[in-house]
C-alpha cells in the first residue's frame, strides 16, 4: 500500500510548522501572525507526530505561562498583544487533547504531571458553561450567545482527553465524565440546541470526529453531507455555498472517515487534495475555483500556508499509516469509553384523577 505522505514528505511538512515557532514557543498561524490556543495545540500536535517533542514542550510551556486565572485564554494575540478578548470554550478546552496526544507520543508521566494543573483549570472553566440541555456555550464571555455544534463536538474530546489523563495520574473526576455524557447527548440528539452553522463542512463531520457518533448514524451523516460538500476529485467545501476547497477541512473529514472504518474512502480524499502542497512541504490553506469548474483553477483561497493547516494534513496522514497510540486519537482508542449519548426520555403524561371529568383532568 501506498503511504499517505512519505516519510520525506511528511518531515518536510512538520519542518515547514516548526520553521514558523516563535522563540517563546508561540506557534501563529504564518511568522509573526496571530496565535490561538486551539490551533496552537493543533500545530503543536503535528510536531510530536514529527518527533520535535522539545519544540512542542515549548509550544505547551507558552500555553500555561499564559493561562488566566479563570482558566482559559483570550481567542487571538499577535506577540504578547490581546488582539481578540473573547473566551471561546472550544479553544480553552482544546489544551487537554493536547497534553494527552503529547503523553501518549512521548509517554512522559512527568509532563503529565506538571500541565495537570492547566488542563484541570481549563476544563472546570469550560464545564461551567454547559447547560441543563447538555450543550456548552461557546463564548464564556457571553453565555448567552449561543452554543456550536462543531465547538461542543470537539470539548467533547478534549473532555475524554481530560479524564484519561485524570486516570493515569490517579485522579478521579466523575463530574467530567456526568459532563461528557450530558453532552454528547446533546450533540447526538437535540440538534435544535445549537445554532444553525449547517452549511458550514465542520458542523457536518465534527460530531464523528469529536467522538460522539459512530456505527450506522456515523455513515449516514456522512452520506447525507456527502454531494453537499464534497466536490469529487478536490476535496471538501469549508462552506456548502461557496467555492472554497480547504485542506484543513478535508483532512478532518479524512480522520472521521478513518474513526468509523471508511479507510477506502479517507485515503481517496486525502490523495485528492494533495494539489494544495507546496514544494517546502506547507499546504496552501485552500483554492477557490470558479464557475464550478476545476479545469481552470481559480486563486488561493487565502495566500498563506497556516501552521494549523499543514498541521491537519500531518494528522490525518498519521491517522492513515501511522503507528502507536497517537496514529489511534481521534478514533478513541486510548480514551475511556464514557457514557453512550442516550435520546432525551419523553415527557411524561399528565397525571388523571381516576372517572374524573374532564374539566377535573
Amino acid at each position: 500500500m501506498i503511504p499517505a505522505l512519505s516519510p520525506e514528505q511528511a518531515a518536510a511538512t512538520v519542518d515547514a510548522i516548526a520553521r514558523v515557532q516563535a522563540p517563546d514557543g508561540c506557534l501563529p498561524w504564518v511568522p509573526g501572525g496571530k496565535a490561538d490556543p486551539w490551533n496552537h495545540v493543533e500545530a503543536a500536535m503535528a510536531l510530536d507526530v514529527g518527533g520535535r517533542h522539545h519544540e512542542a514542550r515549548r509550544a505547551y510551556a507558552w500555553l500555561q505561562d499564559r493561562q488566566l486565572p479563570h482558566g482559559g485564554w483570550h481567542a487571538y494575540t499577535v506577540g504578547d498583544e490581546v488582539t481578540d478578548h473573547t473566551f471561546d470554550t472550544n479553544i480553552s478546552a482544546y489544551v487537554a487533547t493536547g497534553v494527552w496526544h503529547h503523553y501518549l507520543a512521548t509517554g512522559d508521566a512527568a509532563f503529565l504531571a506538571a500541565m495537570w494543573p492547566v488542563v484541570e483549570a481549563a476544563i472546570d472553566h469550560v464545564l461551567q458553561y454547559q447547560s441543563s440541555t447538555g450543550e456548552i456555550a461557546w463564548r464564556a464571555d457571553d453565555p448567552a450567545d449561543g452554543a456550536l455544534l462543531t465547538g461542543s463536538s470537539s470539548i467533547h474530546l478534549s473532555v475524554r482527553c481530560a479524564v484519561a489523563a485524570a486516570q493515569r495520574l490517579g485522579y478521579e473526576r466523575p463530574d467530567w465524565e456526568l459532563s461528557a455524557g450530558a453532552l454528547a447527548t446533546a450533540i447526538a440528539h437535540r440538534p435544535e440546541v445549537f445554532m444553525d452553522k449547517s452549511r458550514w463542512a465542520m458542523d457536518w463531520y465534527y460530531p464523528i470526529l469529536g467522538g460522539v457518533l459512530r456505527g450506522d448514524v456515523a455513515h449516514r451523516r456522512i452520506a447525507d453531507g456527502w454531494d453537499e460538500f464534497v466536490v469529487e476529485g478536490f476535496g471538501v467545501r469549508c462552506v456548502s455555498d461557496r467555492p472554497w476547497i480547504t485542506a484543513a477541512e478535508t483532512c478532518e473529514l479524512v480522520m472521521a472517515l478513518d474513526a468509523i472504518g471508511d479507510t477506502d474512502r479517507a485515503r481517496e480524499l486525502f490523495g485528492w487534495v494533495q494539489f494544495l502542497r507546496h514544494d517546502d512541504g506547507g499546504y496552501w490553506c485552500g483554492m477557490n475555483f470558479e464557475g464550478e469548474r476545476f479545469d481552470r483553477p481559480g486563486q488561493y483561497f487565502t495566500a498563506d500556508q497556516p501552521t494549523w493547516n499543514s498541521a491537519a494534513v500531518v494528522l490525518a496522514a498519521h491517522a492513515l499509516d501511522g503507528d502507536g497510540p497517537t496514529a489511534g486519537l481521534f478514533r478513541g482508542e486510548s480514551l475511556p469509553m464514557g457514557l453512550t449519548p442516550t435520546p432525551p426520555a419523553a415527557p411524561a403524561a399528565p397525571a388523571t384523577t381516576p372517572n374524573a371529568t374532564p374539566a377535573e383532568r
